[in-house]
């Protein structure tokens, strides 16, 4: 009997904007999200403190029923991610997979620029992992990759500052720096999944020439051709639509940032992860 979900999980809201994006490739699954508010954010953290708080409550939502968990975080993604594929799941028998959002957007991000020049925005913790420069040379060798971290971009996103003179600042000044490092950049990947709720001022602030990429449709395209590579895995899934929202936090709180991130309003439980 198919009875397995999908779980997604992000140290706070950004992953809802993931989550939004698989929901609509894949209406018919079961899904749990999981917000680790409560510890986030993770983007300042170690290597060591991430892995062991993603590999937490990983387990967590195999415990809730979940055959496969999504990464929706990039510091996680690049922190915590391939212990966990290479060292955690081959100890159990039971076959869980766990995905990130890094390799989708890798894998693809050659197909938008022209130039050959391209921009990764994302947490100090994704940037300084360099795991975007590594895995975008395996894929697109000749491709010439500028980072740049935006510590302030997730504060304003969650603290609803996404407009304004406040916003267009600190975003100008990030997109100043990376574009004067290398004016031939035609495409940025914004590589925190919170930061495609700041599009607006980004918009506003962006040269004409330059092109912004959001990953959650590229994650949820990919995970569909995964599942369709992986029959094993798409046949033990549930087929009830259900939706199951969980933070480390408040739940009022997450509830009112939902509506912002997910697009629509959740009903939250709170779980002791930890």
């Amino acid at each position: 009997m198919k009875k397995g979900k999908i779980g997604i999980f992000d140290s706070g809201y950004g992953g809802l904007t993931v989550m939004r994006s698989i929901v609509d490739v894949l209406p018919g699954f079961d899904f749990v999200y999981l917000g680790d508010n409560a510890r986030a954010p993770y983007g300042n953290r170690s290597f060591e403190t991430v892995y062991q708080y993603t590999l937490e409550s990983v387990n967590w939502l195999f415990d809730q029923g979940c055959e496969l968990v999504v990464l929706a975080c990039n510091t996680a993604s690049a922190k915590a991610l391939r212990q966990i594929q290479q060292i955690d799941l081959p100890k159990r028998s039971d076959n869980k997979r766990v995905l990130g959002v890094i390799r989708p957007s890798t894998e693809s991000i050659g197909r938008y620029t022209k130039t050959g020049v391209v921009g990764i925005m994302g947490t100090v913790g994704t940037v300084k992992s360099e795991t975007y420069p590594t895995e975008i040379a395996r894929f697109f060798p000749s491709l010439r990759v500028e980072q740049e971290a935006c510590p302030m971009w997730v504060y304003l996103v969650e603290h609803n500052q996404r407009e304004g003179v406040g916003a267009e600042y600190f975003v100008k000044l990030h997109l100043d720096r990376i574009l004067s490092r290398n004016p031939q950049i035609d495409t940025i990947l914004l590589a925190c999944t919170h930061y495609p709720l700041l599009e607006k001022t980004l918009n506003k602030c962006i040269p004409s020439n330059v092109r912004l990429v959001s990953q959650g449709r590229i994650v949820a395209e990919s995970l569909n051709a995964y599942l369709n590579r992986h029959p094993e895995i798409r046949n033990i899934l549930g087929s009830g639509a259900s939706r199951s929202f969980f933070t480390t936090d408040d739940t009022l709180t997450f509830e009112a940032q939902a509506s912002i991130f997910f697009g629509d309003s959740v009903r939250v439980k709170h779980v002791q992860i930890g």
